[in-house]
């Protein structure tokens, strides 16, 4: 496979292809303004999932199938929508996925009451969600794209890990106004507000994306050089690194799923926005502490690969403990507590296993990146199916956090074990 570099631009092609200063702050305020309702979009079913599935009369499994179908399309489309992107420009798939995640939202009740009436009515709604998570799959890929073409180099780390916090403003725009639009009105007004909000950005992303026609791009044909795939695939320290970001995302993706389901079948008196909110806040400051502790780590004379594995184990220990403090709990509060503690602790993976593809394969970090978060994403429908079979079985929330814990604790292990902050290709 041939991995595309740079090429060498004169001077008036570097004018005309990066940004302004102005440019860069349009983007920046209208990628994250994206970001923020693919989440927002994303996090409604789950939040919705109670009252569907009890409207619908849904057993566990059944909305276990709803949910994890989503992570099918989200998985799939990942690589090849970066591929294109390189090729016809970020901003136009992004255009593409906007439009179709937007949509299929704005749609979703009148596709969830027109096909209940069929026999296959599961299947068909699930296959609805995978088309959605199709279309949200192109999003990280294509701005990725973009950022990397319209930026320069120095500022590309920054800005996109800039833009990756409207993943969390995005759950917490669920978590306040889908609650209150729920609460107060009803569970189709949720979808159709989301899906009404992303239609307009999709309308702003068309004009912005105008000033991009015709302009320098990186979209022609250039020389490259070969990643070795068989000498990654052959590393222990690839394999950790990618089944450690598949368990904690088994965890994340559990939580973003079913923890709307535990709090209205357990703390039913609790107000909606409360859970769906409070226990998201943690996230952006992890994210920071995680950040600061690494580069404090590291002038203070450890090595990469420690420096990894310390914030790695945070995350994991951290995520491992309040699992099964959770499974034994009695009060909302503490609910809330051990939940809030458990998404921060994903604060502390996004600065140790999620930047390591950088230390592994420097020239080749896009790529890695891209196989990793294509398999840490399986645990999207694996994962979160098994979590709704396990209710439906057991009929037991604990069953759930201790299951989610031994596989943290087991994507620890092997981590600490064969991960490595070195350069292996």
């Amino acid at each position: 496979m041939q991995i595309e570099t740079p090429i060498l631009l004169s001077k008036d092609e570097r004018i005309t292809l990066f940004w302004s200063r102005k440019e860069r702050r349009k983007w920046f305020l209208s990628l994250l303004c994206g970001t923020c309702l693919v989440y927002a979009t994303r996090t409604s079913v789950p939040l919705l999932m109670p009252v569907i599935s009890k409207e619908r009369q849904w057993s566990k499994a059944e909305s276990g199938t709803v949910l994890s179908s989503f992570f099918w399309g989200y998985t799939l489309t990942q690589v090849a929508s970066g591929y294109i992107s390189d090729r016809i420009g970020g901003q136009k798939v992004m255009w593409i996925a906007a439009l179709g995640w937007s949509l299929s939202t704005f749609f979703m009740p009148e596709i969830v009451m027109f096909l209940s009436e069929s026999d296959s009515s599961i299947s068909l709604i699930a296959a609805v969600r995978t088309l959605n998570g199709a279309f949200q799959g192109m999003h990280f890929p294509s701005m990725i794209s973009l950022t990397s073409q319209r930026l320069h180099e120095p500022d590309r780390a920054s800005f996109f890990s800039l833009l990756t916090s409207g993943s969390a403003l995005g759950t917490l725009l669920t978590g306040s106004l889908g609650s209150y639009l729920l609460e107060s009105y009803s569970w189709t007004i949720v979808f159709q507000v989301l899906g009404g909000l992303g239609l307009v950005w999709t309308a702003l992303l068309s004009y912005y994306s105008l000033s991009l026609d015709g302009r320098a791009s990186f979209n022609r044909p250039i020389a490259g050089h070969t990643l070795p795939w068989l000498a990654l695939l052959s590393k222990p320290p690839f394999w950790s690194c990618v089944i450690g970001h598949a368990c904690q995302n088994n965890c994340f993706f559990v939580l973003l799923s079913w923890m709307p389901t535990y709090f209205h079948e357990t703390f039913p008196e609790i107000k909606g926005w409360l859970v769906n909110m409070v226990p998201w806040l943690t996230l952006l400051p992890c994210t920071f502490l995680g950040k600061a502790l690494s580069e404090k780590l590291v002038k203070s004379g450890y090595s990469i690969t420690s420096t990894r594995k310390i914030i790695e184990t945070i995350c994991f220990v951290t995520q491992s403990i309040n699992l099964l403090i959770l499974a034994r709990v009695q009060t909302y509060q503490g609910a809330i507590l051990c939940l809030a503690l458990i998404i921060g602790g994903s604060g502390f993976h996004n600065n140790a296993i999620a930047v390591n593809p950088s230390d592994l394969a420097p020239k080749h970090a896009g790529s890695v990146f891209g196989l990793m978060n294509t398999v840490g994403a399986i645990p999207g429908f694996l994962g979160v199916y098994l979590a709704g079979y396990i209710l439906h079985v057991t009929h037991s929330w604990p069953v759930v956090f201790v299951v989610t814990s031994m596989i943290d604790i087991l994507g620890c292990v092997i981590y600490l074990s064969f991960g490595s902050g070195q350069a292996i290709i």
